[in-house]
Parts: C-alpha cells; structure tokens; sequence
C-alpha cells in the first residue's frame, strides 16, 4: 500500500481530486482540517488516501509432469516384456512365432487392464508375424491412448476448479443480496412520514450500531460521515462496509493509555453512583499496581466510605490480603494528614461513598476533599448496564469534581456498549480501565479502542477466559 496526500478547499473536494488521480478504489487514511475558511482566505483541508500496489507476476506454473509418470512406468513394464519375449524366442525350439504371439497377447491384455482399455480377444491365426512392428505399433497406440486421457483428465480438473471458482463468487453474490434484503426493514418501525435515509448496503451495520444502544444523533453522524468518505466501490461488498465503519469508530473513541512512572507520586480519587463496584475496581487497581510484573508500586488506600455497612470491612479485608496500608478519613481536615502519613506511596487510592447524582449535598461535600494543594486524577466509575441518558445525567451531576477520566464496570453484565460509545463521544473524556468481571485483580483491563468496538459490535467477551 502506497500513500498519498491531496488538499482542498473541503473534504469533499480533496476527496475527489485524489479519486480522479486513483479511481474509487483508493482507501481513505486520514482527513484533516488544516486552515478553517474565514472572510479572507478559502478553508483547507488535507486528505491522505491509500492505494494498493501491484503485488508482481505470479511465478510461472511448472510443467505438468503426471502424463509422463505413466507413460514411463509403462514403456517400462512394455519393454521388460519384450525382453523376456526376445528371451524365451531364443530358447524355443518349436514355432516359436506361435509362442511370441502367446506371450504378446497376455502383455497387451496386461497393459491394457493397467491403461483402462478394453482389448478385443486376438484372433489366433497362424500366420507369420513380425514382432517388432506389433510392439511398435502397440507401443505408440497406447502411448497415444494415455496422452490423450491424461489430458482429458487435466482439463476436467481445470474445468472443474475454474467452475467452483464461479459458483464460490456467484453464492457470495448472492448472500449479500440476502443480507441487503433481510436488512432492508431495519426502520420498519419507524413513522412513515420519516423514510430511512441510510442505503441498503449500509443496514446491516447500521442495525448493529442501533442495537448496542447507541444514542440515534450520534449513529447518524458517524454514518454521515462514512457515506461522505467511503469510496462507492467499497459499498458492493458487507465484510468491506463493516471493516470501513468499525474504523471510523475507533477513531471516534477515546483512550488513555496507562503509563506507570516509578517515583512520580499520584493520587487516584474514585467517585461515581451507588452499586457501580467502585470499592471493587479500587481494589483490583491496588492489586495490578502493587503486584505488576516488571515493578512492585508501593499503593496506599483511604476511604472516605464510612456510610455503607460493610464497605469498610470489605476493603479492610483486601488490603490486609495484599499487605497495603489503609486509612480512614470523615472530615475533610483530616484528608491532607493522611495523604502525609502515606507520602511514602507512590499510588493513593481514594475510595468514596457512592450516592445519587441528585445529591447535590454530597456532591458538594467531595468538593472539599478535592480542593487542597495536591493534584488529585478524579475517576467517574460508571456501570455499563446504565442505559445513555442516565449515563449522560450522572456524568453531569459528578462533571463539577473536573473528572478526569472514565471507568467503565460491569461489561460482563451489558448487552451493547452504545450507550458508552455515545457518551465517550459526547464528552470527549477518555477511558481508562474496563472491569470485564469479579476476578481481582485480573478482570480489570486497560481500555483500548480496538477491544471496545468490537465489543459494540460483535457482543461482549473476555480475553481472560479461555474456552475449553
């Protein structure tokens, strides 16, 4: 694959100036706004296509060498014959043409049983025969026999293959005329007055997309914006649509990588709504920090979490188990001392009571603990069950804290993940780790946007598990 770059006034203009120079196969890579258009100057956008090369001469065939695999295996067996022919024509005593013309007819009703030929009953005449001249003939009948049967053979299989070849390419044809069809009532639902606009080629994705729970607004913006970028000839097939749009997704959702710097102190504070599991995914970051691989962090854990019967017992527990300091804190004065005491961590991880959205009290309350000297990474953990709009309330409610990033629980129990796609895409904050079950510390993973669209897309599973 090649790259090229072209620029426009608009992408739609940069679009087509890079299609007149490789025609509508030319894949697109990248679209970018370089200068936005005022009263003076034009917009300029920059557009960066792929286009296959040529791949090189196929190596010539080697010539097929199976006709003469028979044909010497038999003029082998034909001339040993003859040789014990010749053999016993020079022991004879008595007519001995009578003896070759014996001999000559089990050697042809031989070979032809070996060839496949029916041979007719020799006539047993005696006259006088010449030898060499029948094994001559016989010799080049035979061979032509064979010669003409193995190519009948080659060109039979070569029919053969060049017509599964057809039917291979006409049933997938035809199976994507019966996907288009069964797809094309993806809106029958819908009120009459507002037809689909999205084409026929495009409802099967397009159906996928609205089932995982992604909000409508946002599905018909992504796929504005494929049908504006997509090349028409890409259109013709489902497994190219799919792979195009499952690319445009990626590029629309936003991650944060996890980068584990050894003496860069940080203080990690989760907040979110009750029931998401963030005591949980608390512990789970506790254990993957203090137990990774290449280097042991040193984690120490406050919570903040004195209302829940239990809370404290539960994380008290884990972090016996994992041989981490932890703290209590209620007022927030007392929240800076403890931070002090355990300034020798190179992770803190602040555990929070979980309440409603609603709750602008305790909200406002969190506030207190936040504002201080020290820079706290504020974590909304949110439940992948929530459908969007509650998603999108509660990530409103806890937005005055400044979140910083996102946690998504729960995977593991969500049928779609449209409703986190959309609200990624809304806010624009990225995602961090994704509980996919109750394992700790094993079931938290670092989200990435290849694991998450192919979730949206082809339905939750976890690389955890191995199937048996």
């Amino acid at each position: 694959m090649k790259l090229y770059t072209y620029g426009g006034e608009t992408a739609a203009e940069a679009l087509k100036i890079a299609q007149s120079k490789h025609g509508e196969d030319a894949l697109v890579v990248k679209t970018k706004e370089i200068r936005k258009k005022t009263m003076t100057q034009p917009g300029l956008y920059e557009i960066v296509v792929a286009v296959e090369g040529d791949d090189g001469n196929e190596e010539p065939l080697e010539p097929d060498t199976q006709e003469s695999k028979p044909k010497n295996s038999i003029q082998k067996r034909l001339d040993a014959i003859l040789e014990k022919d010749r053999e016993k024509k020079k022991s004879a005593q008595r007519n001995p043409y009578d003896d070759v013309t014996i001999q000559l007819s089990d050697a042809v009703r031989e070979i032809s049983k070996i060839a496949g030929i029916e041979s007719k009953k020799p006539q047993a005449k005696k006259e006088s025969v010449i030898v060499p001249d029948v094994s001559k003939n016989l010799d080049l009948r035979l061979e032509n026999k064979l010669i003409r049967k193995q190519e009948e053979r080659v060109i039979s299989q070569q029919n053969d293959t060049k017509e599964l070849k057809h039917i291979k390419v006409e049933l997938d044809k035809i199976n994507d005329k019966i996907k288009l069809i069964q797809n094309m009532f993806w809106d029958e639902k819908a009120p009459r007055d507002e037809p689909p606009k999205v084409p026929q080629e495009f409802a099967e994705i397009y159906r996928l997309a609205r089932n995982s729970g992604m909000n409508k607004i946002h599905l018909d913006e992504i796929m504005k914006l494929s049908l504006e970028l997509m090349p028409l000839k890409m259109r013709e097939n489902s497994l190219t649509i799919k792979r195009y749009f499952r690319e445009v997704l990626r590029k629309m959702i936003y991650c944060r990588s996890e980068h584990l710097d050894m003496g860069t102190k940080k203080i990690i504070m989760l907040v979110g709504p009750t029931g998401v599991g963030k005591t949980t995914t608390l512990a789970k970051l506790a254990a993957r920090y203090s137990k990774m691989l290449d280097k042991k962090y040193k984690v120490g854990i406050i919570t903040l979490d004195t209302y829940r019967i239990g809370a404290l017992e539960q994380l008290t527990w884990y972090a016996r188990k994992m041989k981490i300091s932890i703290e209590t804190v209620i007022e927030p004065e007392d929240f800076l001392k403890e931070v002090d005491t355990l300034r020798y961590c190179d992770y803190i991880l602040v555990d929070t009571a979980g309440h409603s959205q609603h709750d602008k009290q305790k909200i406002n309350m969190l506030k207190k603990f936040i504002n201080n000297d020290y820079k706290i990474d504020v974590t909304l953990v949110l439940s992948a069950t929530t459908k969007y709009e509650d998603l999108r309330d509660i990530y409103h409610s806890f937005g005055e804290l400044d979140i910083d990033t996102l946690i998504f629980s729960k995977l593991d129990e969500s049928r779609g993940l449209g409703n986190l796609f959309s609200l990624v895409y809304e806010t624009k904050k990225p995602v961090s780790y994704v509980s996919v079950g109750q394992e700790v510390p094993m079931d938290l993973m670092v989200a990435t946007n290849d694991y998450l669209v192919d979730c949206m897309l082809d339905g939750f599973s976890n690389p955890n598990r191995v199937i048996q």
